[in-house]
């Protein structure tokens, strides 16, 4: 059992698995921070700030906060438009990769030509 979570641990996959969670978490902070700090700020002095947590609804004993899950839900739309940006800046920037070109071998032009007579039948 210990030999065969070696092996599982030892995959790549794994390794790559963890790094990108590391990765993203430490991500995930700066991109928090960039809203929270930056951003909302920036929005704020347009709307007056962006605080609906005291928006609730009593019914009985219970307490819907659902100003808090709006907030929430707004901080997600912000947060996944500027990863967004990134990931369209990384990408310009990114040099993309080259295409090989597509070599059509003499059976993959016979298998086209009978594909293109059975069509011809119909």
């Amino acid at each position: 059992m210990i030999k065969e979570f070696k092996e599982f641990i030892s995959r790549g996959n794994v390794i790559d698995l963890a790094v990108g969670v590391i990765i993203g978490s430490a991500f995930t902070a700066i991109v928090k921070s960039l809203v929270n700090y930056l951003i909302n700020p920036f929005i704020g002095l347009f709307i007056g700030g962006i605080d609906f947590s005291d928006w609730v609804l009593k019914v009985g004993d219970a307490t819907f906060k659902f100003g808090s899950f709006l907030n929430a839900v707004i901080n997600f739309l912000i947060i996944a438009f500027v990863v967004f940006l990134i990931v369209k800046l990384v990408n310009k920037l990114t040099p993309k990769k080259e295409v090989a070109p597509v070599v059509i071998t003499p059976e993959v032009k016979l298998l086209e030509e009978i594909r293109d007579l059975l069509k011809e039948e119909k």
